[in-house]
């Protein structure tokens, strides 16, 4: 009944999550003929605005508004809250290899979760609020809201691996690791996208593009997502 925020497949199946502003979080299952069969919602009490699924297809957890992270176990359809931050969650990912979820908050932080305690594993204090976040492991990088871009190698999750200055001029929207892990797309509300890689010996390689533009580039619409594609990068 409101603005979808996050949408996210189940790596296992062809069951599709959406948060939405409505504070709802809900789950559809696909058919191959395009059919979409309701299968169950969970509620957060303020606007979600970020999901993600575990590797297993088993649990969906998702973040927002309320400052809450919470895990939702499809198989008992119980939803229990596993973290918290100081302001809402922007952003989150379960990352399989550490057997943990990190989230990304308006509070400055990035926090790292084992879903069994009531305490982050790790807190990040960063130079802004969250505005973008992707991961795949051991790559982890953050946009900030004072253009500032956060690398992490998550196998050393508490330590900033590279800080950088975004090459766009304006408000980053949105980033997406490469398939390899060894640079990143960034999105901006300016029409243009950054590719960057993360070590300074492939600067050369690095560029940007307009795009979303018409009439002359007159009319410019931000990147709200960018992603790749699984198999063909």
């Amino acid at each position: 009944t409101d603005g979808i925020s996050s949408l996210r497949w189940s790596p296992t199946s062809n069951l599709l999550v959406a948060g939405s502003w409505d504070n709802q979080i809900r789950c559809w299952d696909v058919q191959m003929n395009g059919t979409v069969v309701p299968k169950a919602a969970q509620g957060h009490d303020a606007p979600i605005l970020a999901c993600a699924w575990s590797q297993d297809g088993a649990r969906v957890f998702s973040g927002g508004c309320d400052k809450q992270a919470k895990c939702w176990d499809l198989g008992s359809n119980q939803m229990v809250q596993v973290g918290a931050h100081d302001a809402p969650v922007r952003h989150m990912y379960w990352l399989q290899e550490m057997n943990c979820l990190v989230t990304g908050s308006w509070d400055k932080t990035i926090k790292y979760w084992d879903c069994r305690a009531p305490q982050p594993v790790c807190t990040v204090q960063l130079s802004e609020r969250v505005y973008c976040m992707d991961a795949t492991y051991p790559l982890l990088t953050v946009g900030t809201a004072d253009r500032r871009l956060h690398v992490f190698n998550l196998q050393q999750p508490q330590k900033v691996f590279r800080d950088m200055e975004s090459p766009l001029k304006y408000q980053s929207r949105c980033i997406a690791n490469f398939p390899d892990k060894s640079g990143f797309c960034l999105g901006s509300v300016e029409g243009r996208v950054a590719v960057q890689h993360v070590e300074p010996a492939n600067s050369g390689k690095n560029f940007a593009f307009k795009c979303h533009r018409e009439n002359s580039s007159l009319d410019i619409w931000a990147v709200n997502w960018i992603a790749f594609h699984p198999k063909f990068g």
